[in-house]
């Protein structure tokens, strides 16, 4: 049912919202998610943390989600997250996980508890104006297209040790990690490689401890990959297909 219909989605243009997902589907399904968290951890790290993609499911199934104790979700689109957050549950905490445009940042910016796509210093500059107007401190992630996919966004590594350097002269963004999508479809020993260099980079600029730059997170890893991101290191995952499908 997913699958139809996120596919449908794409065929005709426009979001189709999954609004009946059952309960112990939901649960099942979340569970198995957990579960393998917690099978699969990084040295002595506790399990990575569960962020929820709801960019394709409505409001009434994301509001099925609280009582799982999931309230970390993920949205990627302006014009379908915001009508839906005057129709969940306030616990919610979103996080934004695809490309933002500048010119969508005013919208989001007052709802977003973390960006995890900022990826150019063109958008540095915009959510640091947006921020300091509202007097917000926003919760960043660095984006890296470790792949060096062209038609993904995010940096190349050799990049991203002279940007962070540059975000001590943003008082309005907090750098707390790193942030990449890896290629899909793609050999577990290929994806493999990619999370460990992520993780690399990752400790190398914690290491650095820059000015401005806490680095905490690294979001690694979707529905087809995240149980060798969370061996990697991953510290948060964004997972959508696996929690509403049906095997």
């Amino acid at each position: 049912m997913y699958e139809e219909m996120r596919k449908s989605a794409q065929n005709q243009g426009k979001p189709t919202l999954l609004d009946d997902v059952e309960p112990d589907l939901l649960g099942r399904n979340v569970s198995k998610v957990l579960e393998n968290l917690s099978k699969n951890t990084y040295k002595n790290s506790p399990p990575a943390k569960l962020i929820a993609v709801t960019k394709t499911v409505s409001p009434e199934v994301i509001n099925e989600l609280k009582p799982l104790k999931i309230l970390d979700i993920g949205e990627n689109r302006a014009q379908v997250a915001l009508p839906k957050l005057p129709k969940i549950a306030p616990e919610f905490r979103l996080h934004w996980i695809g490309r933002l445009q500048t010119n969508k940042v005013k919208g989001i910016i007052d709802h977003v508890c973390m960006l995890h796509t900022l990826d150019r210093m063109a958008l540095a500059q915009e959510v640091e104006r947006r921020a300091g107007e509202r007097g917000l401190v926003l919760p960043a992630l660095v984006q890296v297209n470790i792949a060096r996919e062209p038609q993904k966004g995010g940096m190349p590594v050799e990049e991203v040790p002279a940007f962070l350097r540059q975000m001590r002269d943003f008082p309005n963004i907090h750098v707390k990690g790193l942030m990449s999508i890896m290629p899909l479809g793609a050999p577990e020993d290929v994806l493999q490689e990619l999370f460990r260099g992520m993780r690399t980079l990752f400790e190398h600029m914690r290491d650095e401890a820059v000015q401005n730059v806490d680095m905490q997170e690294l979001s690694m890893g979707m529905s087809n990959d995240y149980v060798i991101a969370a061996r990697e290191g991953a510290t948060m995952v964004r997972i959508g297909t696996a929690l509403y499908r049906r095997d």
